[in-house]
């Protein structure tokens, strides 16, 4: 039966007694502000290794999303939620309306909301680029995005 490699994003951060506990329940490997988790969970897929890492540490963590660490073939990344009862009902009540299961109902508002992102981050750069070409010529504003692009540090960090 395979690993999966989990990664599992907490409501707040742990405090060490916490963590402890949680750690003797499973190997946990925790960021350097105890926010999120890393776990490998052996089961035959990555929706049931979610779904067993959820019953074994819910109660003992502030458990916010669980995701595979990895994509899979098609470059996806599974996502485990667990909704409140009411929330859980009206986005079951929406998918239905839809056709749709609440899961796939989720997945493409998910999908929704990242595309209406890009498009938002795609005009901002329009406007911003518009800002400098009012003050500069083109082939001067090219010649110093091809500069700076040239310079990128090899490893950015966020």
């Amino acid at each position: 039966m395979p690993h999966h490699a989990l990664e599992i994003t907490l409501t707040r951060p742990l405090n060490q007694a916490e963590l402890d506990t949680a750690c003797r329940s499973m190997p946990l490997a925790a960021n350097h502000d105890t926010t999120r988790l890393m776990a490998l969970v052996k089961a035959e897929t990555p929706d049931q290794a979610a779904r067993r890492l959820r019953r074994r540490l819910n109660d003992r963590l502030p458990i916010d999303v669980i995701t595979t660490h990895y994509p899979d073939a098609e470059h996806k990344v599974l996502l485990n939620v667990a909704l409140p009862p009411a929330t859980h009902a009206v986005l079951t009540a929406e998918a239905g309306r839809d056709g749709l299961t609440p899961e796939r109902f989720l997945e493409l508002a998910v999908h929704r909301a990242l595309a209406d992102h890009a498009m938002q981050e795609i005009d901002r750069l329009h406007q911003e680029v518009l800002q400098l070409l009012a003050h500069s010529a083109p082939a001067r504003l090219l010649a110093v995005v091809g500069h700076a692009l040239t310079r990128l540090p090899k490893d950015p960090t966020p």
